[in-house]
């Protein structure tokens, strides 16, 4: 979905949204939205488009500037104009040459969770691993003790 022919909403570039969207039916923006968008389907996000909220999508292909994270059922397909400065989660990853992107990216083509290993070394050196941590490689330790593990940033 990547033209305005295919999607039953058009947001033009000269309207400014404040609040949030869901839909059903594909979304096609070239304005600007300040709130979150959910969508069951398929969303552009055209050139001239600026999101300033997190994106819920079955799929979506970013050509504008997006400030939020994006999660997508299926696909992210990031075009060489996309400024995207958040998190983004998808099964499918695309990203063309020229795209900025500031933030994390979890791309899992199975859906299953995954969580990083722990190590027991890592238990037992009061290292834990929470959900919401980022993991770091400890150079030190693995001098030291002839072993890698993660631990807290």
């Amino acid at each position: 979905m990547e033209s305005a022919d295919k999607a039953k909403t058009v947001i033009a570039e000269d309207v400014e949204i404040m609040g949030s969207i869901k839909s059903a039916t594909p979304i096609h923006i070239d304005g600007k939205l300040n709130g979150d968008m959910t969508c069951t389907n398929g969303v552009v996000v055209g050139q001239t488009a600026t999101i300033k909220g997190n994106l819920a999508v079955d799929s979506v292909v970013v050509m504008g500037q997006v400030v939020g994270n994006i999660t997508a059922k299926d696909k992210i397909d990031l075009k060489s104009t996309a400024r995207l400065t958040g998190d983004i989660r998808s099964r499918r990853l695309a990203v063309e040459d020229g795209v900025t992107f500031v933030g994390k990216s979890e791309v899992n083509p199975s859906g299953a969770a995954q969580r990083p290993p722990v190590s027991g070394e890592a238990r037992s050196a009061g290292h834990e691993i929470g959900p919401e941590q980022d993991t770091v490689l400890s150079s030190d330790d693995d001098k030291t003790k002839g072993g890698r593990f993660f631990g807290k940033k």
